[in-house]
Formats: C-alpha cells, sequence, structure tokens
C-alpha cells in the first residue's frame, strides 16, 4: 500500500507527533470497504480467550482479515481502524498484535475509546475497519 498512489499518509508537523497511527489518510479513486465492529467470536459465535486480551485482539484480527478477504482485499489496504476497548491501559497489548497484520511503518488513521462494557461481559476489544481496494 505503500506504493498506492491513490493514498496518501499524512502527518503535518504543525500536529504532535504520532505514537503508531496516522493523522490522516486521503484515498483517491477506490472503492470503500466497511468492516463492522468486530470481536473475539470464532465462527460458531464462541469467545475466544476469555480473560486474555491477546487472544481475543488476534480473534478480532483474523475475523477483520476473513471479512477483507470476503470482499477482495486485505490489510495492506486498510487506511482506518477504530478500537473499542474495555482497559485502554492495555493498548500497547493491542498494538504489538495490530502490527503483525498492518504496515507499522505508514500505520492507518485510528482511535482508541475505553468503553465500560461491550456487547458481552467476556469481550474486551472491538475493532472497526474501513479499506480501499480497485474499483
Amino acid at each position: 500500500m505503500q506504493n498506492d498512489k491513490r493514498i496518501t499518509f499524512i502527518n503535518p508537523e504543525t500536529m504532535p507527533p504520532t505514537f503508531g497511527y496516522t493523522h490522516a489518510v486521503e484515498v483517491r479513486n477506490a472503492r470503500t470497504i466497511y468492516v463492522s465492529g468486530q470481536v473475539a467470536l470464532n465462527k460458531e459465535g464462541q469467545v475466544v480467550g476469555t480473560g486474555d486480551l491477546a487472544v481475543q485482539t488476534k480473534q478480532v484480527f483474523e475475523n477483520i482479515r476473513y471479512a477483507l478477504e470476503a470482499a477482495g482485499t486485505s490489510f495492506d489496504h486498510v487506511v482506518k481502524l477504530t478500537f473499542f476497548l474495555t482497559d485502554i491501559s492495555k493498548m500497547h497489548i493491542v498494538r504489538e498484535i495490530r502490527d503483525q497484520y498492518v504496515n507499522a511503518e505508514t500505520p492507518p488513521a485510528s482511535s482508541a475509546v475505553e468503553v465500560s462494557k461491550l456487547i458481552r461481559d467476556e469481550l474486551l476489544i472491538e475493532i472497526e475497519a474501513i479499506a480501499v481496494a480497485d474499483i
């Protein structure tokens, strides 16, 4: 994606330095794929990794990968991630796993929000994704 001329990662010098995200991503002439918030459920609908943020995060990224592949694209084309965590102090765990999926040199635009609860009590994280692909 770094060499994709339709996508520009923007980190203006007039803004604070970034740590694991890009301030803005410009996309031109591309198909947009919106991936709904994914949680740590396997294909049978069972929670994976109860009490373990790393295991849950890995499952979430795998679910996103499956959705992206079904849309004919991959993490190479993700331009925005939104993270919802029940404990934001553990974001470093999420970033370590995220970097196994996205290009850490030009990371997607991102938001991280701490929430008091997700759709099921056992869930610790939910992630939404936006990707761009060929028209």
